[in-house]
């Protein structure tokens, strides 16, 4: 992986939680492309499990 070792939420980039900037520091990727990505995914799968993986990694993912 081009990023951080670990997961964190990001304190510097978010937006609502921290958690798609966070992945996307991880994954070494730009913070909107994730959250576009993010969005898309959970819209053609409904929507509604989007929510729930978010809500789990907001709170399952540390705070840097």
């Amino acid at each position: 992986m081009a990023g951080n070792n670990k997961l964190f939420r990001s304190r510097e980039n978010k937006v609502v939680a921290g958690v798609c900037a966070g992945l996307a520091e991880w994954l070494g990727w730009d913070a909107t492309q994730v959250r576009v990505l993010y969005v898309l995914v959970s819209f053609f799968s409904a929507a509604f499990p989007g929510i729930i993986v978010y809500l789990i990694l907001w709170a399952v993912m540390p705070e840097k």
